[in-house]
């Protein structure tokens, strides 16, 4: 019984201690750009979303280990909605 309540909370431990992500991916900024290698920790990736437009973002990439992408949670990523003070009248249907 001693030895599984120490493995327990060995492995609590260290899910504790092991670092977590939080969202990567800022609402704000329609684009974002992925990089490959950089970081504090010798590698991995990391999304910058900063960048207003898709050229912006290519110039920043340019010549590094990046891409450019629309962000999924921006901006773009959304349904466009409709005009202020416009409406749309649906046809009625006829059922017979």
């Amino acid at each position: 019984m001693r030895v599984a309540s120490s493995i327990i909370l060995a492995v609590a431990m260290l899910l504790v201690a092991v670092p977590s992500q939080a969202q990567t991916y800022d609402p704000r900024y329609p684009v974002c750009m992925k990089v490959v290698g950089g970081g504090f920790h010798g590698g991995g990736e990391r999304i910058d979303c900063s960048f207003t437009s898709l050229p912006q973002c290519q110039a920043t990439a340019s010549g590094r280990a990046a891409w450019c992408e629309i962000n999924p949670y921006g901006s773009l990523a959304q349904a466009p909605a409709s005009a202020p003070g416009k409406t749309y009248r649906r046809a009625r249907r006829a059922y017979q």
